[in-house]
């Protein structure tokens, strides 16, 4: 079998839950390796939406910002970035949002605003909110994929930038907020999704050679395990070449 790492591991299980005929908002970084590996590979028919107005794009590399000239050049159609926030995304016409994540909190709360108590005067001021709130309030379901550790899987996050599921079950239809929030959580441990009765992320999925006791010692919160725990495929050869190339040509 080939060797692979935890990274394309995370990337190749982000990458499945997408699929063909999907439309998908994509934010910079880890979202956006997954999305162009499963456009390249199970779903070449899934619309990849970037913030910057780009329809449809199909760059032959990972974009280096929303703003690459490489998205635009490949798209179906570049619009204006209100047009794509009040025709394609507020109205709900967009099937997931995919995100990451600097803090993630158990009900899915996402922090990429600052790190520490105090917002006038934080430990980290970090990149911001960009266009993540609206994508977390209108996208029809939201996935988020980021590397593991009690530094980013917190108890509560230091500032809720997009809204997950708030306190629980139930917050969001309150608030008015359209789309189901984060349903799937993917790490280069595992896979969390929302209990069904609380919308606390419990892990459902781990990947091939972690262990349990990992996980929950890389979680801030004392993580739940669903029952029927199971274990994410590996990554197929094809998979790990279709990633590879895409990776090399981005270097």
């Amino acid at each position: 079998m080939t060797e692979y790492t935890s990274d394309e591991m995370m990337s190749v299980a982000a990458a499945r839950a997408l699929g063909d005929g999907m439309s998908c908002f994509v934010g910079i970084g880890l979202p956006s390796t997954a999305a162009n590996l499963a456009r390249r590979g199970h779903a070449p028919n899934l619309t990849l939406i970037y913030e910057s107005g780009c329809l449809g794009a199909k760059p032959s590399r990972l974009p280096l910002s929303i703003g690459d000239g490489e998205l635009a050049d490949t798209a179906d159609a570049v619009v204006s970035v209100p047009e794509v926030f009040n025709y394609w995304l507020q109205p709900g016409r967009i099937d997931v949002g995919f995100l990451g994540a600097a803090q993630l909190d158990k009900f899915g709360n996402i922090n990429t605003t600052v790190i520490g108590p105090d917002y006038a005067n934080p430990k980290v001021r970090l990149p911001g909110a960009g266009g993540a709130p609206e994508i977390a309030a209108s996208c029809r379901e939201v996935f988020v994929v980021l590397r593991q550790s009690t530094r980013t899987f917190v108890e509560k996050v230091d500032f809720v930038t997009s809204f997950g599921h708030g306190t629980g079950k139930g917050d969001r239809e309150r608030l008015g907020l359209p789309g189901a929030g984060p349903t799937l959580v993917v790490t280069d441990l595992g896979l969390m999704r929302p209990d069904p009765e609380t919308a606390e992320l419990t892990l459902t999925e781990v990947h091939p050679g972690v262990e349990v006791d990992q996980v929950v010692a890389a979680t801030g919160w004392k993580l739940k395990v669903a029952g029927d725990l199971g274990t994410t495929p590996a990554p197929t050869e094809a998979e790990l070449r279709i990633l590879r190339d895409l990776t090399r040509a981005s270097a």
